[in-house]
């Protein structure tokens, strides 16, 4: 696959980089090439990163960071089974838990709520740094919600995280979660609530949680494509008033 020339694989992260170190030097800078394609492309083009990532897996499969980024890009594109196969894979090479709560959540993704749930109580869980934790409640909520135990999920969601007035990373998608929950159990004006809050903490747009409040509020966006149409659709139907009045007072 092409990759830009201005891409030269030193934008990667330097602990990546290291790992890369292990490969020959030419092979090296090919595969950090793909992956940075890959993160570039992870969120606005899922299916051309996976497709980078690819590559980069053919290249190098013993590196752990080319598994991880693999895994992540099959995950953005609902490739679960793969994506599940590639982190397990990462997590042996490296022996770490961080990738416990996206593990977790391909388990859902395969419809294996139950699955998710037993990770969730596992002995990794309290190795998470506290970010990992969050994201693993929130994993656990979803298998939850799938399994249909709207109140289990609630409370799943309740926590010091949640209750805190400090903004942190993870705030936003958990207040948004929470809100989300409540209103899907019918407890609106709490739903109403928390998504506010979710607004407030929300500094990056990382939810559409404002887009959900004004839905509750009844606040309809009109788009503003259609609406220039409308102008040009009704100007068109009839003589334009300056022109009718020729400018006068």
């Amino acid at each position: 696959m092409p990759i830009p020339e201005e891409v030269t694989g030193d934008e990667i992260d330097k602990d990546v980089r290291q790992e890369l170190q292990s490969l020959p030097k030419t092979l090296a800078e090919d595969v950090a090439r793909n992956l940075v394609m890959v993160a570039r492309l992870l969120d606005e083009d899922p299916e051309a990163a996976y497709g980078y990532s690819r590559v980069a897996l053919r290249l190098a499969s013993r590196v752990a960071a080319v598994r991880e980024a693999a895994g992540f890009a099959a995950y953005a594109n609902q490739k679960y089974g793969e994506a599940l196969a590639e982190f397990r894979a990462a997590r042996r090479m490296t022996g770490s838990v961080e990738l416990w709560p996206v593990m977790a959540d391909c388990e859902r993704g395969l419809g294996r709520p139950e699955k998710a749930l037993d990770m969730a109580g596992a002995p990794e869980v309290h190795k998470l740094d506290k970010a990992g934790q969050v994201e693993m409640r929130l994993v656990a909520a979803g298998a939850r919600r799938d399994m249909g135990q709207l109140d289990a999920a609630i409370v799943t969601l309740q926590s010091p995280e949640l209750a805190s007035n400090s903004v942190q990373p993870w705030t936003a998608r958990l207040r948004y979660a929470y809100a989300d929950a409540l209103l899907a159990a019918g407890r609106e004006r709490e739903a109403r609530e928390w998504f506010a809050k979710a607004v407030e903490s929300d500094r990056d747009g990382s939810t559409d949680a404002s887009d959900r409040l004004a839905e509750l509020d009844g606040v309809e966006f009109m788009d503003a494509l259609d609406e220039d149409e409308d102008e040009d659709e009704s100007e068109s139907d009839g003589e334009s008033p300056s022109a009718e009045d020729g400018g006068k007072d």
